[in-house]
């Protein structure tokens, strides 16, 4: 069974001139530990489409299972209890809670799970990331790439089945950028994690096992 599976997928919202058809049948299956980067221009549907793998955004017809789940026959808490036991994220934007520190930051996921070793955790996750010193700093005081790898930590750091980017890359300068890349793969490959990631940059996309290329919605390639 796949890890994910995508099934004539469409998204449609209305606008002031009548219905704006975003994604159009779209369909594919990702296997465990597979790579896949979804490329496209801006405005092709890229995000879009990674938000409703997440169960953030809603389609308007087709079928989304994760982890063996119906996305969207869940309801919203249920929605949001997969999303924290099967996904991590990480955005371009980090989204990081700027009141917390690193290591406060990290722990979160696993203090919503009930978990009681959130602090040992956290703290080794943050040492593999090579935060270690900047436990009690806040995002104010760490570089954009610090502040990224924290991200990575978070997501890494519940053993998600899968870990849904966002253009990890792209608040990041080219060389920031490129080590916090190699440290993604790197601990993606290490956790057996399935990843799935939007971007715009061929070279991090030939990275991947394989490419979903979205044009005007459709699927392309892949």
């Amino acid at each position: 069974m796949p890890i994910i599976s995508v099934q004539d997928l469409c998204k449609q919202v209305a606008d002031a001139t009548g219905v704006l058809t975003i994604l159009h049948d779209i369909s594919f299956d990702l296997a465990e530990r597979e790579s896949v980067a979804i490329v496209g221009a801006s405005g092709s549907g890229k995000s879009t489409l990674l938000s409703i793998l997440a169960g953030l955004d809603v389609p308007s017809s087709g079928r989304v299972t994760v982890a063996g789940h119906d996305l969207f026959a869940l309801g919203e808490d249920e929605r949001a209890a997969l999303r924290a036991q099967q996904m991590g994220f990480v955005f371009q934007s980090f989204q990081l809670l700027a009141h917390l520190t690193a290591l406060e930051n990290v722990m979160l996921p696993l203090e919503l799970m009930g978990r009681r070793d959130a602090r040992s955790q956290a703290t080794e996750m943050l040492q593999r990331v090579g935060l270690g010193e900047r436990l009690g700093h806040y995002p104010r005081v760490l570089s954009g790439g610090e502040q990224q790898r924290v991200a990575l930590a978070r997501a890494f750091v519940v053993r998600p089945a899968v870990l849904l980017a966002d253009e990890p890359t792209g608040s990041l300068d080219f060389a920031t950028g490129e080590k916090v890349m190699e440290l993604m793969f790197a601990m993606n490959r290490e956790a057996g994690t399935t990843l799935v990631l939007v971007t715009h940059d061929p070279q991090i996309a030939t990275r991947c096992d394989r490419q979903l290329r979205i044009e005007a919605g459709r699927l392309v390639e892949g």
